[in-house]
């Protein structure tokens, strides 16, 4: 029996994490879930789950699950301390870090700290705070990714000695627009961007698909993650969805993870490593698939890859500049605020005008990045994008 915590339960991730839960009974205790404001969501995963302990944003939401919880020996908790306080609940083997945002970075440590295993779907902690939390998992813990590029290089990966790998290739769908013009890609709509081609997300994440910033942001992952050097890690487009990433070996061996375009079985290999776990979500037909085909990234079209790789080289504060303009970039298309050309302008807008306190390269404190995250954020609320 493996004793779970899920941050970001109401989330799709954290909902998909329950259902793997669910899925093997005996084998995975939930002990603590903690969500942002859908308190509607949590009162009813409370009622299946009966959790020792939950976490919310906020005081008054807060307030109000206590008294719908009153009797049930549930203790609530409050925002990035009460997400820190789940981190650290007592006799717990996992946290399952799902949240929005760089409030993941405090429980990622916390749990690293003492020692526990964090499965990671949060991908600011590592794009923001990525030295500082891969130091922390030198030291304790142990850090097992949940995005399935990442999980799948971790799979090519096993028992290979580090010498021995020659490049890391992130493969991706390309999102719904990957064959569109400049000037056509101006005019879609929200509507049309949430329409992901192969896999069921969350908003913000189907959006980062369709402009590749999502990709990007993998980039910068798996360097922290797999210790790989830029000019050593690759894209391709890979429309089927089958293959979730490659690992080119020294001699020329490529190796391949393939399954179905499905993350539940992400985050059953994060929770169960290194068993694998009984298999519950469907099989791949390569028959029925057909044809696997891959091409380049249009990174002229579509340039947040690009500047995803030169925030990821600057390092620093900038990646966390990089992360918070898109988060607020892609907020305001779903509101009709900008284009979808206007999310690459407006970050790039804000990584132009960022100055970094530091070389190019160093390490940031966490409290730097809050504070940079926090100027970007707000920056990008009110600036008028320059396409």
């Amino acid at each position: 029996m493996r004793r779970v915590v899920i941050l970001g339960s109401t989330g799709s991730i954290g909902r998909q994490a329950l259902e793997v839960c669910r899925a093997h009974p005996g084998e995975l205790e939930v002990v603590g879930l903690a969500a942002g404001e859908n308190t509607a969501a949590l009162a009813a995963q409370v009622e299946e789950w009966r959790p020792q302990a939950v976490a919310v944003g906020q005081p008054a939401a807060a307030g109000s699950l206590r008294d719908g919880l009153t009797g049930k020996g549930v203790k609530v908790l409050v925002g990035e301390e009460g997400l820190c306080q789940l981190a650290a609940w007592p006799d717990v083997d996992t946290v399952l870090v799902a949240t929005a945002g760089l409030v993941g970075v405090a429980p990622t440590l916390e749990a690293l700290q003492l020692g526990r295993r964090v499965a990671l779907a949060n991908k600011e902690t590592l794009v923001a705070a990525g030295d500082l939390v891969m130091a922390q998992a030198a030291r304790s813990g142990e850090l097992l990714p949940v995005d399935s590029e990442h999980v799948a290089l971790h799979q090519c990966l096993r028992g290979e000695e580090p010498e021995a790998v020659h490049r890391l290739v992130l493969t991706g769908s390309g999102g719904p627009f990957r064959q569109l013009s400049a000037e056509e890609l101006g005019k879609v709509t929200p509507q049309q961007a949430l329409r992901h081609p192969v896999w069921s997300m969350g908003a913000k994440i189907t959006i980062d698909s369709a402009t590749l910033m999502n990709k990007g942001l993998e980039v910068i992952e798996a360097h922290h993650l797999f210790g790989v050097d830029w000019d050593r890690i690759d894209v391709v487009i890979h429309p089927q969805g089958a293959i979730h990433s490659l690992v080119e070996m020294r001699d020329g061996a490529l190796l391949a993870q393939l399954g179905v375009a499905d993350m539940r079985l992400a985050i059953a290999y994060a929770l169960f490593y290194p068993r694998r776990s009984l298999h519950c979500f469907g099989r791949l037909d390569l028959a029925e698939v057909g044809t696997l085909t891959f091409e380049s990234p249009r990174s002229q079209t579509f340039p947040c890859l690009q500047y995803a790789y030169e925030a990821g080289r600057m390092g620093g504060t900038m990646p966390a500049v990089l992360a918070a303009a898109d988060e607020v970039a892609v907020d305001r298309f779903l509101k009709g605020e900008i284009p979808f050309t206007g999310i690459p302008a407006l970050v790039r807008q804000l990584m132009e005008e960022h100055i970094p306190d530091h070389r190019p390269g160093a390490v940031a404190s966490l409290e730097e990045v809050r504070i940079v995250a926090a100027w970007a954020r707000e920056r990008a609320r009110t600036v008028t994008v320059s396409e």
